[in-house]
């Protein structure tokens, strides 16, 4: 995977994890009207017309994926993972992030749990499926640890702000959701053996491959945003980095 230094944005670099799942964010108008439209935004959104962009900071240290837009209609933490790139840009860090913002830009574009009719959390076991190539770059980038970012509603599994993990075969899984729980109030929900509940999950294919990884939920309903959920989003995505000092 190349990464092409951006040089309109200081030291952020980008590079593509596929480039047919590409899409249009702005009509998404639940989404786009709660997104700032500043030069770094637009950019980004630009780049999704053509695949599921990534984007890198910073250099050294432990390397660390902030994920969101698994399900494209899971609005908040997607909002929350573009204004954290914003954020840090022009922050000296001691570690290498990535962001994949949106992770499945078509189905965001309509606003849809499904890419192409497959849940990408139930096959990121699958080889060759979206969620699996996102996988794959996790691997071949040697990416340390995975924070994959969701919301759930209030009928929904879960039904309640929470982080998902593991204990076994990677246990710092656990270790980073206490701490999440701890910082930001967020139930913890843990179990023994990735994949012991359901398979697919790209926070259960990361364990399960020895690289800890965390889902984060907050509460929103499916295809909207509400008050408080974008706010909640983004603390849970700087508790886990700050588990790593960032």
């Amino acid at each position: 995977m190349h990464f092409e230094k951006i040089g309109e944005f200081g030291n952020l670099e980008m590079s593509y994890v596929c480039d047919f799942s590409g899409g249009y964010i702005s009509r998404n108008r639940n989404l786009f009207g709660k997104l700032e439209l500043n030069r770094l935004t637009q950019f980004i959104l630009e780049k999704c017309t053509y695949g599921t962009p990534i984007f890198k900071l910073g250099d050294g240290g432990n390397k660390i994926l902030i994920l969101s837009g698994i399900h494209g209609n899971e609005l908040s933490p997607q909002i929350a993972n573009v204004k954290l790139v914003n954020e840090l840009l022009d922050v000296d860090l001691k570690n290498t992030l990535y962001f994949i913002p949106f992770a499945s830009p078509k189905s965001t574009m309509y606003n849809e749990r499904t890419f192409n009719d497959m849940d990408l959390n139930r096959s990121a076991h699958i080889k060759n499926s979206l969620s699996n190539l996102i996988v794959q770059a996790v691997e071949n980038l040697a990416i340390n640890f995975v924070g994959d970012f969701h919301s759930t509603a209030f009928n929904a599994n879960p039904g309640i702000e929470s982080v998902f993990s593991s204990k076994s075969p990677s246990p710092e899984s656990y270790l980073i959701a206490n701490y999440i729980s701890r910082n930001v109030g967020s139930d913890v929900i843990s179990f023994d053996f990735a994949g012991s509940s359901y398979k697919g999950a790209v926070e259960d294919v990361c364990n399960l491959k020895k690289i800890p990884a965390v889902t984060c939920e907050v509460l929103c309903p499916f295809a909207n945003v509400i008050r408080g959920s974008v706010e909640t989003s983004l603390a849970q995505m700087k508790s886990f980095l700050d588990y790593f000092g960032i």
